[in-house]
């Protein structure tokens, strides 16, 4: 493997000279600075990042920690992260904290002296707890976490209004007894939008304990809402999911039990996941733009790193669209504003 040391004997520079010649330092003359790059170009010599991070006191690494890896929502935040950290030569450090409080503080940890910046997105960690994680010395932005008592600058979505409006359009529709798939218990989304779905009910359908069954964001648990559903012959309408997740593990097990979507039921998600509009038919949701709020995170961070002081003022709330598709008799792809109630004729 080539090194420093070897650039420099083919410059015929001292190693500080050809290091200085490679960082960009401005006490370097253009011929020796011209006679290192050849030399680096001659030899294929890649500089050790972790040795030119010593040097600069940075590392050109963003640390991102989030919940889970798996599943398409967290694959399209990464990806809007990504877009936006490859254009600015940053490269990413993934974190999983697996809904463990006591994961997310080693995640945390793990990242210290191996990033610039940090972008987190602790839904199930109180702000005390998380206050006593995270370095105040690296500059951090929350996503999906409005903890305004830590002061730092964060991007989330409306859930509340967004479950609200999909409630909402539900009883607009026509549906009479909505059903809502609830999210974990100790998510801030999942509560959020549970909160919005039991509000609307109570204000529009005058119904102030209306039925939740249990989930936990994944396929599986549609699944189990759905023989609840079945075996259990709780009447419903319509069931509004609290993510894509669980509504497309829910109409694939209605379809199972001879149910069908929008025949004998209607069904709504959120977040628009890119499988939602491929089911058959299409999934009704609330759609988020995924990798905007990891695009626009990141883009936060490059503020915060390029000198500009941001705190919790300077958040950033993603408004969510109703999107109404084949699973409540909507036009495909059709997109109303959030608050907008109907969803479309049957068809």
């Amino acid at each position: 493997m080539t090194t420093l040391r070897d650039v420099a004997r083919e410059a015929g520079v001292s190693v500080a000279t050809a290091s200085r010649a490679i960082n960009g330092h401005s006490n370097v003359t253009a011929p020796t600075k011209a006679a290192v790059l050849a030399a680096v170009k001659k030899l294929n010599f890649v500089p050790h990042s972790g040795a030119r991070s010593l040097t600069r006191r940075k590392t050109d690494t963003v640390g991102v920690i989030l919940p889970d890896l798996f599943g398409e929502f967290f694959s399209e935040i990464i990806r809007g992260i990504d877009l936006v950290a490859h254009e600015s030569g940053m490269h990413l450090l993934l974190g999983n904290m697996h809904g463990s409080t006591h994961e997310t503080a080693a995640a945390i940890a793990a990242m210290r002296g191996r990033v610039d910046g940090l972008l987190v997105m602790p839904p199930d960690v109180k702000p005390e707890l998380l206050s006593g994680y995270l370095d105040p010395a690296l500059p951090t932005v929350l996503l999906n976490y409005d903890a305004g008592s830590l002061d730092l600058p964060f991007v989330a979505v409306d859930n509340y209004h967004g479950a609200y409006a999909m409630t909402e359009a539900l009883l607009a529709r026509g549906a009479k007894q909505v059903v809502h798939i609830a999210g974990p218990k100790h998510n801030r989304d999942a509560r959020d939008r549970q909160r919005g779905f039991a509000d609307a009910m109570a204000k529009i359908a005058k119904v102030q304990s209306p039925a939740i069954l249990p989930g936990d964001f994944s396929e599986e648990s549609g699944a189990q809402a759905a023989r609840l559903l079945v075996q259990g012959r709780l009447p419903a309408d319509a069931v509004f999911a609290a993510n894509d997740q669980m509504a497309v593990g829910l109409i694939a097990e209605l379809a199972a039990s001879g149910m069908s979507v929008p025949g004998d039921i209607l069904v709504a998600g959120f977040d628009d996941i890119p499988l939602a509009r491929h089911l058959n038919p299409s999934l009704t949701t609330m759609q988020v733009n995924i990798d905007r709020l990891g695009s626009t995170a990141m883009m936060m961070l490059l503020r915060i790193l390029r000198g500009e002081t941001l705190a919790a003022a300077s958040a950033t709330i993603l408004t969510p669209t109703l999107v109404a598709r084949g699973t409540t008799g909507g036009a495909a792809g059709s997109a109303v504003a959030a608050k907008a109630p109907v969803l479309g004729a049957h068809g």
